[in-house]
């Protein structure tokens, strides 16, 4: 692999380890609250069989899409799933934020707390959302990678072995920010919430390139087949990328987060717990 190839394959595993670490402190926060009513030691059980079940669906996943990633009806799904998530994402955004703040003064003390799962509901639960995440993250990670050339490694399945490595090391750095450093990125996005929408847009349009990769598949033939691999386009598409996060960047004023808000606490307290 020469000097030119291996700068693109690092480029790309950059840009997954910060999306990457983006998602996973939304999906820690996540596993942290949705754990919370459970006593210590079955918080730690939960988040353990939770971690463990992302585990071997993430990369279960991974072998199994090897093969499939040159279908071009799973790469439609998988556009038109990125594409929904980021919209979806953006738009309940938005909207509960305006419906939390006209609902803020609705709860009185009359209301009655929500009944918590048991343990094993909540492992459930817990495994149901590490699927989602997983989905996520292996769909953006491919995504980015089949449009990298050949690095003249074996194939797995259906793709070259340097984008294989590169979407392995993508999710297995996934799962370490998740159980590792997610309060590092956890804090990132409270002081900076813009990041959190840009993750998202940068998902959206993960999901134009997967959608271009479809189109350009043989079978459809919509626009030509090695137009993915253009210079052009890809230079495109990482400074718009770049350009979208650095507006969730300087779009976002940093903030400071009071300390009952802290959620980097919670997630500590959640996820790091049990090392």
């Amino acid at each position: 692999m020469d000097a030119a190839l291996l700068l693109e394959y690092g480029w790309v595993l950059l840009v997954l380890i910060a999306l990457e670490g983006l998602l996973a402190a939304d999906n820690a926060l996540v596993l942290a609250i949705m754990v919370k009513h459970l006593p210590e030691e079955q918080r730690k059980k939960a988040l353990f069989y939770g971690l463990f079940g992302a585990f071997v669906f993430r990369f279960g996943s991974l072998f199994l899409i090897s093969f499939l990633v040159d279908v071009w009806q799973v790469q439609a799904i998988g556009a038109l799933y990125l594409l929904y998530i980021s919209i979806n994402h953006i738009v309940r955004h938005f909207f509960s934020k305006s419906k939390t703040e006209e609902a803020a003064g609705d709860k009185g003390p009359a209301a009655n707390p929500k009944k918590q799962s048991g343990f094993w509901m909540t492992v459930f639960k817990v495994e149901v959302a590490d699927i989602a995440f997983a989905v996520d993250s292996i769909l953006a990670a491919v995504a980015l990678a089949v449009a990298l050339p050949a690095s003249g490694l074996p194939p797995i399945g259906g793709l070259d072995g340097g984008q294989f490595i590169v979407i392995f090391l993508g999710g297995l750095i996934g799962l370490i920010i998740m159980r590792f450093a997610a309060s590092f990125f956890v804090r990132l996005l409270q002081e900076r919430p813009g990041l959190e929408i840009a993750a998202f847009v940068i998902v959206g349009w993960v999901g134009v390139k997967l959608s271009v990769i479809t189109l350009a598949h043989p079978a459809l033939a919509v626009i030509p087949e090695h137009f993915p691999e253009n210079k052009l386009w890809k230079l495109s598409f990482y400074i718009v990328l770049v350009a979208i996060a650095l507006a969730g960047w300087f779009l976002s004023s940093k903030r400071e987060v009071p300390e009952e808000d802290n959620a980097v606490k919670e997630v500590k307290q959640e996820i790091k717990e049990d090392l």
